[in-house]
């Protein structure tokens, strides 16, 4: 039997496409680096973020994860993980405004803000949730953000939801923030910036930006996604490594990185923080964060109080593998912390650099415009407190054979 297409449904199968899908046809770049066998993304890991990884079979060393401390594997923290699954399920299935908040939700938060010495926490799903609810909530209309260019995408898209103006100034350059605010005298500012920088893994200029905000009365939020875990007494983050912590309105950071698990939070002034509460869409508008992944950071939180040797061994490597990228030749700029940026520049020798490293072992992180300058493009290592010594030495030895047959040293 013949079917019969109506002339409705023959004009709709001739439309075309709109252009809004033109830029997905275009975007060739991911295929021809597959082509050159040099795309470095997306690897597919088949074990859990230890020092050493799994990928199809083969071990790698493990050069480029966040898990600073190694806590997402610690027998601690993955009982606690599991208890919350049988005590609680899998999810909450809500907001934490309505039914997602739970006695775990609430321990997390007090005990987090102890530890940062403030009245009040509240955590999001995510750290990328964290800065978008901060910064979205807490500036409007006629209101002035300010923040570093190297500032973390979140900190951007934050923006991008606030209907403040925005103003950037130069990584760390003190005298452009200053120029900046001084150009905006009476008018309510928030000035955002990373504690250790995610690629380039330096400092911000804490002593200096905290004077520069003082005398021009503007607010201060710090990420420290970075930072918690790894410097300050305890590892309370880049503000106490300062001794500044009384300084900064808003501590802000990540539960995926040193604490091994994932989630955002935000610590300050309890007004502030239940502002926050009442206020930011990415906490109101999102199920909250998962009873496992919850009690796995408060259990990283407590071993992090009674077990700093985590911390001293995290530094032992990080001094460790700076000294030896230093010694070999390579240049990696002025880290303080452990990620330690092996800069390159050209993008296609950093691919080729990073997929050769992969081949003989060592993952590592290509680092490219956008998330840096153009021809600054970088390898990213971090170091982890479960490397081994001979997990550094073999990383050395594979940096150094392959740096030198790539025309680096």
């Amino acid at each position: 039997m013949q079917m019969k297409v109506s002339g409705a449904a023959l004009e709709r199968s001739t439309v075309q496409r709109p252009s809004l899908f033109d830029k997905c046809q275009s975007f060739t770049r991911a295929e021809q680096l597959k082509s050159a066998g040099l795309y470095p993304y997306f690897r597919i890991l088949s074990s859990g973020q230890g020092p050493e990884v799994v990928h199809r079979g083969k071990q790698l060393i493990m050069m480029g994860s966040n898990n600073y401390l190694g806590l997402s594997t610690h027998p601690a923290v993955r009982q606690a993980a599991k208890r919350a699954v049988d005590r609680y399920g899998t999810g909450c299935s809500g907001s934490r405004l309505l039914n997602g908040t739970l006695d775990l939700h609430q321990q997390l938060e007090e005990k987090l803000a102890v530890y940062l010495g403030k009245e009040a926490a509240v955590v999001w799903p995510t750290g990328f949730q964290a800065n978008l609810g901060i910064v979205g909530a807490l500036t409007a209309r006629n209101d002035l953000v300010v923040i570093d260019k190297m500032d973390h995408a979140s900190i951007y898209d934050g923006t991008r939801l606030s209907f403040a103006t925005t103003r950037k100034f130069g990584h760390n350059n003190l005298a452009e923030l200053e120029s900046i605010l001084s150009k905006h005298r009476g008018v309510s500012a928030l000035v955002v910036v990373d504690g250790v920088y995610s690629m380039e893994g330096d400092l911000v200029d804490l002593p200096g930006l905290t004077d520069i905000c003082d005398r021009y009365g503007a607010a201060l939020a710090l990420d420290d996604a970075h930072g918690l875990g790894v410097l300050g007494r305890g590892g309370r983050g880049t503000a106490h490594h300062f001794g500044l912590e009384d300084q900064v309105d808003i501590l802000g950071g990540t539960f995926s990185k040193s604490l091994g698990s994932v989630g955002g939070y935000a610590a300050g002034d309890a007004d502030v923080i239940n502002y926050l509460k009442h206020h930011a869409r990415s906490l109101m508008f999102s199920a909250s964060l998962p009873p496992a992944s919850t009690a796995a950071a408060l259990a990283a939180l407590e071993l992090l109080e009674r077990e700093p040797e985590h911390i001293e061994r995290l530094w032992v490597n990080t001094r460790h593998f700076q000294e030896g990228v230093d010694a070999l030749g390579f240049e990696t700029g002025k880290q303080q912390s452990p990620i330690v940026p092996i800069r390159v520049g050209d993008e296609q020798l950093t691919l080729s650099v990073c997929n050769r490293l992969f081949e003989e072992g060592v993952f590592t992180s290509p680092i490219l415009y956008p998330a840096v300058p153009v021809g600054m493009a970088m390898i990213r290592t971090s170091c982890m407190a479960t490397h081994t010594a001979e997990h550094m030495e073999r990383a050395l030895d594979t940096f150094e054979r392959v740096g030198r047959e790539a025309g680096l040293l």
